[in-house]
């Protein structure tokens, strides 16, 4: 899972202006860094001009996704990942990005702003700490943890059912158990499973 791009954009008529972006391009090779780069400025700023305003999408690009959220006021952000990032996720980054930018950068400066003049420095933290899923976002974490220990669980109810039908083997072959006692455990097994494959 990897976070590539992101970036703040106002949707303004015609174009899309791009205010703030942030990228890690450092699983490409030096030489093609500056070009993926303006491609995903390219990107992000299309995107968001064939959005519209108050939407979410995901759009598939070969083995990338760009998110995109354009808010009601014209503010829009896009993450731009590879397509094994949770989509939750990016739109829950995407989401907390431009709550943040909108507190801390006046709505005036959105129109007629650039990276350049644009004083918002948490972009790239953002990026840095996104980069992995399950610790940025509570939820991803959760469910990480959910998915182990339904591993663990499957695991042990398999044990236990390798133990049941040893302990089947056990009942039949005692000698020290009556007839009453193994007729009460052949009947209380019977009354306990839960499902039977006829």
């Amino acid at each position: 899972m990897k976070l590539y791009s992101l970036s703040v954009l106002y949707k303004s008529e015609p174009k899309a202006v791009l205010l703030k972006a942030a990228y890690d391009v450092s699983s490409f090779s030096f030489f093609q860094r500056s070009s993926v780069q303006e491609f995903m400025t390219f990107t992000s700023q299309l995107i968001v001009e064939r959005s519209a305003k108050g939407s979410r999408a995901s759009v598939k690009e070969q083995e990338y996704l760009c998110h995109v959220y354009v808010r009601s006021d014209s503010l829009a952000g896009v993450a731009i990942a590879d397509s094994e990032y949770p989509s939750r996720v990016a739109f829950t980054l995407l989401e907390k990005v431009l709550d943040e930018f909108s507190k801390q950068v006046d709505r005036i400066d959105w129109p007629v702003g650039s990276p350049a003049t644009i004083q918002y420095t948490a972009l790239d933290g953002h990026l840095s700490r996104y980069q992995n899923p399950r610790e940025a976002d509570p939820m991803s974490k959760v469910q990480a943890e959910l998915d182990e220990t339904k591993i663990i669980l499957h695991n042990t109810m398999e044990s236990l059912l390798e133990r049941g039908e040893k302990l089947d083997d056990l009942v039949s072959k005692s000698e020290v158990l009556g007839t009453q006692s193994k007729a009460f455990y052949k009947t209380a097994r019977k009354q306990n499973s839960c499902c039977a494959i006829m």
